[in-house]
């Protein structure tokens, strides 16, 4: 079942995808007839009466990770409306992508669609949106802000103030990067993709920068002290996650320590 809320002139439509008894939230928004994310496969046949009741006149998408982009296809075939991505993205899309299995068990297979590139803004009928390369999360991460009311579309930015896991090509210093960048803009209402609204965004998004520039700190003082990989991160991220067992290990923590090292000693 999808959840649908409104928050001023957002709509939110929040689903849940279960596999192996884990469930992962996802949300997608619309704005000012703009849809932004398209949700993942697996939620189509809940998504399918709000996409055929609603006119909308374009999909920003927030980067192509299947979560975002699996009901593009659809979308592209049935409303005929274009589809924005980041320029580096638009071939990738085109093609049917395959992932983990974990990553196809929860939000299924994305069929490939045509996308266009995205450029420095978007303009839905009443507003104009600054589009901001945030890579981290993925390179091709963009965030969305309504020049004129601050609201911000996060996409995958936030998702949680102190990650525990993270995917192999992830990026904590390019995370941190974009937090910066987004941080300097003027807004506060944020609404992020898989946590959903924020009247306090901004503070979150804080928070979250300041907690991964100490988690770096910890992991190179615990690495210059002598301790391995394993050991470091048994100390600082003593609880197994369900998340990483089901994942077999492409969603975990030991991926942040990796990445901080090799950022950090390349």
């Amino acid at each position: 079942m999808i959840e649908i809320n409104s928050y001023g002139n957002v709509t939110s439509l929040k689903g849940f995808v279960k596999y192996k008894d884990i469930s992962l939230p996802i949300h997608l928004f619309f704005a000012d007839h703009m849809l932004i994310d398209t949700g993942p496969f697996s939620l189509l046949p809940d998504l399918i009466p709000f996409f055929q009741r609603e006119s909308f006149d374009f999909v920003a998408l927030t980067h192509v990770h299947e979560d975002h982009t699996g009901n593009a296809n659809w979308i592209q075939e049935n409303k005929e409306v274009p589809i924005y991505i980041h320029p580096m993205s638009v071939d990738e899309c085109l093609h049917v992508k395959e992932y983990h299995p974990f990553r196809q068990g929860f939000w299924g297979i994305r069929e490939g669609f045509t996308a266009q590139p995205l450029k420095e803004s978007l303009h839905s009928r009443k507003d104009k949106w600054r589009v901001v390369h945030t890579p981290g999360h993925s390179n091709d991460h963009m965030v969305f802000l309504n020049t004129s009311t601050g609201i911000l579309f996060s996409g995958d930015l936030l998702v949680g103030v102190k990650p525990k896991g993270i995917l192999p090509d992830e990026s904590i210093a390019k995370t941190i990067e974009s937090l910066n960048t987004v941080l300097s803009l003027d807004f506060q209402e944020m609404f992020c993709a898989h946590s959903g609204y924020f009247p306090n965004g901004k503070i979150l998004l804080k928070e979250k920068k300041e907690w991964l520039g100490n988690l770096q700190a910890d992991i190179l003082h615990l690495y210059k002290q002598g301790l391995s990989v394993p050991e470091i991160n048994q100390k600082l991220f003593p609880s197994t996650q369900p998340l990483i067992s089901v994942s077999e290990n492409e969603w975990d923590s030991i991926h942040i320590i990796n990445n901080v090292l090799k950022s950090s000693f390349e």
